[in-house]
Order: structure tokens, then sequence, then C-alpha cells
């Protein structure tokens, strides 16, 4: 059994075996979109949360085992290691005890307590210790020499040695942290210098801010430390001293007396000196990395709620990019998202050339038979769309805003140069808008997940934290929605499961070659794509049209010879199955479970058989705004507008309304119920109805609410 097994288990509180098999699979280089899609018998049906969690709880038991070789060779190299304490390290698992236990051999520089005891003074501190000396001054004459010049010199040093000892104590650690954990507060001060500066005023809210620190939100820390990174605030987190030194004394002091009083001045000093900055320092720490994990969840949720936003498909679009003086740029794609014609039009001031502007469209949309139009939600967006839908065409055409956070980021990216090496930024970033709106999963991978613009706060958490969750949740998206073989680009397929850049451009350059895909099986053809990528991968890439139905489903191929055997069953072929739901319900699955194969798989075989490749993305909606509102100076308290989710974070969703400031829904202004995240009511991009609460035309903010809003 793995060592981490049972750890684990009793932590995310599931099943020993169930988690013996997942990290079993986990160190065969399996994948996790892999392991909770075509393994759940050994998993126990579990999902990709749980098979992350575990996933993550082994890294950090095994960076954990890695510090415990560090220790234990420190330790041994000080002539200090005990079977007692070898025993007592190599069962903790709890890094905080660990670094407690380590603490008094910890090498430190030269301390006060050093240099006490290299002076002699430790029997001193040991008797100071014990408080039974009536007469302590006269001991410590005793101890006056060359290395300790007088009476309180030496008085001095045994407190210094007392101090350490206090703060070195595991017991002492933990009842200053029991203070700190019930009435820690946080509290943030202006530098009174940079008080008056533009930039400071950014963090008024925390000029004079104090809060208990466990009722303090992830944004609200995260922003005290981002002001506190400028040089504009001063950040601390500190309990009450008295009550921290009054539990230490009771523990230290017994009794009254001139032993007792020094004691007690050697507690107060390990307190304030030692114990209080170590434990601040802990709990700043800690609390960050809270901060860290909540608003790292809230980006990666609004990411996947991006990544899965329904794609319109295949059909041939035009996207605008609006702008006022340098235009609006047209990109015009066919149904494949290949860039056939791209112009500029000018129907806003200051040129204004809205009848040429009309025409262009028209010309274009008749030409390139273009089905509908994506425009960028930036600047111009409003004005654009409203012009747009004003336009006779000869033939219907759908009109959709599409995000265009990031686009500006891909069409400088090497991504973009590689896949228009002729075309500039502007034609880039229009085609990027148009392909949003065909596929959003698709386009969105191309683009550093940081750049799309959901989330709070990602410039201020762990980057590398960060990166690896986003990373997840996109290999998460892609592997779920399932992927083209041949169409899907280089960059799509690195996020297939077993797949990654090499093997990718090698599928790429195959295809290339040798035109598109038959058949999953000749997969294996491509260079270095072995047995184990094959295996990884299969599952998650379709051939839409194939011979074979079941490679445009997510039916493995290591499971094809069952459901040959269930069309034989039936007197049918697998095309005949798959095209006949009536023949399908006659099915007893129950007659094909195996040692192999369990009721999770052959369920999800034949919903797979009902519906293969289904798309689970849904379909895209149109949307308008109010056309009586145009700008802030429009809206009006009481005013029930319609809007698009742009962001959701820890403490509410904000909304465009159409009107160049998007409004934030507080989420006390989400439901009539109590809620705690935003997420449980709206999800990103979805259409609202919202209730103008408060215009705020000085500041530019907007208060919208949902409160009995239907």
């Amino acid at each position: 059994m793995n060592q981490f097994t049972k750890i684990i288990a009793a932590q995310l509180k599931l099943r020993e075996q169930a988690v013996e098999n997942t990290l079993e699979l986990l160190e065969e280089g399996c994948t996790i979109p892999f392991i909770s899609r075509y393994r759940k018998e050994k998993t126990g049906n579990m999902d990709e949360v749980n098979i992350e969690a575990i996933a993550q709880a082994n890294d950090k038991l095994k960076e954990m085992a890695k510090r415990k070789e560090t220790i234990l060779k420190t330790i041994d190299e000080q002539g200090k290691l005990t079977d007692a304490l070898k025993k007592r390290i190599e069962e903790c698992w709890d890094a905080t005890e660990l670094e407690d236990i380590y603490l008094p051999f910890k090498p430190k520089r030269r301390t006060r307590a050093q240099i006490a005891r290299e002076a002699g003074l430790e029997p001193l501190a040991q008797t100071l210790l014990f408080q039974r000396e009536r007469n302590i001054m006269q001991v410590a004459k005793k101890y006056v020499g060359d290395k300790v010049a007088d009476v309180d010199a030496a008085i001095q040093g045994a407190k210094d040695i007392i101090a350490e000892m206090v703060n070195e104590s595991e017991e002492s650690r933990n009842a200053i942290r029991g203070e700190f954990r019930r009435g820690a507060i946080i509290t943030s001060k202006v530098v009174a210098k940079k008080k008056d500066e533009e930039e400071a005023q950014r963090f008024s809210d925390y000029f004079d801010f104090s809060e208990p620190l466990k009722r303090c939100s992830s944004h609200r820390l995260l922003a005290m430390r981002r002001g506190e990174a400028a040089g504009i605030l001063r950040v601390s987190i500190s309990a009450d001293d008295e009550q921290c030194t009054d539990k230490l004394k009771r523990h230290y002091v017994h009794g009254y007396g001139e032993c007792q009083t020094l004691v007690g001045e050697a507690v107060d000093d390990a307190f304030k000196r030692l114990l209080k900055p170590s434990i601040e320092t802990e709990f700043a720490a800690s609390s960050k990395l809270k901060a860290d994990e909540e608003a790292i969840l809230v980006f990666a949720e609004n990411l996947r709620q991006l990544l899965l936003a329904a794609p319109l498909g295949q059909k041939r679009v035009m996207a605008v990019d609006p702008g006022f003086a340098n235009g609006c740029k047209t990109a015009c794609l066919d149904a494949q998202g290949n860039l056939i014609h791209h112009e500029i039009v000018f129907p806003h001031p200051p040129r204004s050339k809205r009848s040429e502007a009309t025409a262009a469209l028209q010309r274009m949309v008749k030409m390139y038979h273009v089905e509908a139009m994506a425009v960028g939600n930036g600047t111009a967006s409003r004005e654009t769309s409203d012009w747009l839908h004003e336009i006779a065409f000869d033939h219907p055409v759908d009109i959709y805003v599409v995000s265009e956070d990031g686009a500006s980021i891909y069409s400088a990216s090497k991504i973009a140069r590689d896949e228009f090496p002729d075309e500039d930024v502007t034609v880039r970033g229009a085609v990027s808008i148009g392909r949003r709106l065909m596929d959003p999963l698709a386009e969105l991978v191309k683009i550093d997940p940081k750049s799309i613009g959901v989330g709070q706060y990602q410039h201020d958490v762990d980057q590398s934290q960060l990166k690896k969750s986003l990373d997840t949740v996109v290999m998460s998206c892609v592997n779920s929605v399932g992927v083209n073989l041949n169409t899907a680009s280089q960059h799509l397929l690195t996020y297939v499961s077993g797949l990654g850049p090499t093997l990718a451009k090698n599928i790429v350059e195959y295809r290339r070659e040798n035109g598109a895909f038959a058949s999953r099986a000749q997969l294996k053809k491509v260079p270095r794509l072995g047995p184990s990528a094959y295996e990884q991968c299969a599952g998650f890439l379709r051939i839409p049209g194939a011979k074979n139905p079941l490679d445009n489903s997510a039916v493995h191929p290591e499971r094809y010879a069952l459901v040959e055997t269930m069309a034989k069953d039936q007197g049918v072929t697998v095309k005949q199955l798959v095209e006949d739901k009536a023949l399908q319900k006659k099915i007893d699955i129950k007659k094909y479970v195996s040692k192999e194969v369990g009721m999770p798989t052959l369920t999800d075989i034949m919903a797979e058989l009902d519906k293969p490749g289904l798309d689970p993305r849904g379909e895209v909606e149109k949307f308008e705004f109010d056309a009586s509102i145009k700008t802030i100076e429009d809206l009006q308290e009481g005013m029930v507008v319609p809007g698009i989710v742009t962001n959701i974070t820890k403490f509410g969703a904000f909304v465009d309304i159409g009107v160049h400031n998007d409004g934030l829904v507080h989420v006390s202004q989400m439901a009539n119920r109590y809620i705690s995240d935003p997420s449980e009511v709206v999800k990103l991009h979805e259409h609202v109805m919202v209730r103008v609460a408060e215009v705020d035309l000085k500041r530019k903010r907007i208060g919208l609410s949902m409160k009995n809003v239907k």
C-alpha cells in the first residue's frame, strides 16, 4: 500500500481502497480526466474534484517527506537525534508541528541566548526557572567573570536563555496560536506621506481599517496586501497581548518572589521579541494562503464557465472589433473559422461615414454568405451593436456580443503570428472575436488564462498555484467537451489527456501529410504516440463521419469489443445499434458486468450510444440591451434592465447593462435568501434582469440588485 493512502483517506474522508487505486493510476502517468471518465470502477466513481484533491494531498506529503529527511539529517549531524525524537519526526505529518519540533535544533544566527550559554549561564537560567532560590543575586555573583561583566549581565543572560526556551516550546507556541486563532485582529493603516497620492485613493477603504482575521474575506485581505506591497498601507495581525502573556505566565511563573518576577520579565520578552513576530508571520502567511486558495477557486470556476460557454458552431461569421477614431475592424470567416476577407469601416465619430460603412457591411454579408455577427464588447460596442441592428441585410443575420478580454494578448502572441504571419494585430484580434462565438473553448485555450480578465486579484495570488489550477481547468474543459481530431488546432490538442505539445504537433503534421484521420486506430501511426498515450487520449478525440460511429463518441476504444458484443446479441451492427434508440432500450446492461467493467462504465456507454458526440455546452443565446439607456446618465434608481454577467467575485457579480460601466450586484443583493457565494445564483455571461439601486455619477459606480426582480 502507498505510504500516504491512510493519511489522505482520513484527510479527505474517502475510502482507503479508492484512494490507493487512484494513487496507483496517478503513479502510472494517467491523467485526471482519463481516471475520472474511464476508471470509475477503480476509483469508486470519484469525480475530477476528488481525484485532483488526492493528487494535491499526495504532492504535499511527498514534499513533507523530503523536508523530514533534511530535518533528520541536520539534527543527526548535531549529534542530538535520539530514537524517540526520530520516531516522533517520522510519525509527524502536520507541517506546523514538524517545524515546532525542529525549531530548537534549527541552525540560526548567533542569538542572545547562545551568547549567554557560551558564557556558561545555562545553570543560572535553570536555577531561575526552578524559582526556589531566595537570593538569586547572590547566586548570580558566582557567574561573574571574563565573559560576564556583572550580576546584572548574568541575570540578563539567564533571562535571554529562558526567553528562547519559552519561544521554542511547542506548548508555548500552541498556546499563542490558540489566542491568535480565537481573537486575531487584522489592522491596516495608511502610510502618512502616501495618503494624498492618487494611487493611494484605490485603497482609501483601508486607510484606517481593522477586523477580526477569521471574518476577513479573501478580497479584502488581498486588497490590503496589495496596498502593503505598493508601500501605501501598513498591515499587521495581532491578538490581545495581555491575554497572551497571562497565558504564558500561568505556565511558567509559580508564586511570588524575586525569581518569579525575573521569569515573568523573561516571558514578556519572549512574547514581545520572539513569539509574537513569529506567530504573526505564520498567521499572515496562512491567511494569505487561504485568501489565495479562495481567489484561485473563484478564478478557476469563472474560467470553467467561460470555456464551457455555448458555441455557435460551424457557421459563416463576420467579426466586428468596434472602435471610434480607428474604425471598426471587420473579418469574415468561413464555417471552419478561416479568414476569407477583412476591412475597416468608420460608422462612428469622428469620421462618421455611416452610409458607406452600412453599404460595405451589406456587400460583405451578401458576398460571403454571413450567417451571424460577433461584436466585441469593448470600446464602442454598444454603439456598433445598435447600428448593426438597424441595417437591413438581404438575408437574416443573428448579432451577438462577445467578450473580447484577452483578444489583444492573443493578437500579439506567437500563436497568432504563426496563424496569421501576414496580418497585423488588429486583424488577428477581430478573427479571435469571431472564433470565440463559433467555439469559445477552441479559441480561448490559445490565451494565457490570467489575461482573460475574470476573477479577482489574479496578480496578487501565488502565481505557480494559479497557473497549475487554471491549466487543470483548461484540461478538464477540453476533455469534457471532446476534440475534433481533424479540425483541432495544435494548441487545443495540447490539452487533450495524454498528449502535450510534442504529440499535438506530431498529430497536426501527420494530418497535413496524410489527410484527415479516418479512425482513432490511425493515431497509432503518429510518430512517438505509443500505447500509453493512445490509451490516455483516444476517448477524448472525435472523428465526425467516421466509418465506426464509436469513433465520434466518448466510448473508449478499449470498450469497442463490448459494444460489438451488445450489437451482436441484438442481431445488428454497431451502426444500427447507435441509430436505433428502441434497440438500445432492450439491452440489459447487467448482463455485461465483468471483473473489468462495472455499472458506472456500462451506464456511460449507454448514454453515449443514445447521443454519440453530443456537445455538453448547450446553444448560444441572443441578447439585446435596453434601447432607452445608452449612458450612465440615462440610468434612474428603480429601473429594471437586462444585462450580461461579465465577472464573478466572492463579494458579488459585475453586470454589463450597456452604459460602458459595469454595475455591481453585491452578494447581499443577489437573492431574497442568504447566499454565501454569487456562483450559487449566477453564471458567467448569463443574461440577467437587474434593478438599478444606486448611481454614483462622480465615481462612475452603479449599484444593482436582483432581489424581487423576475
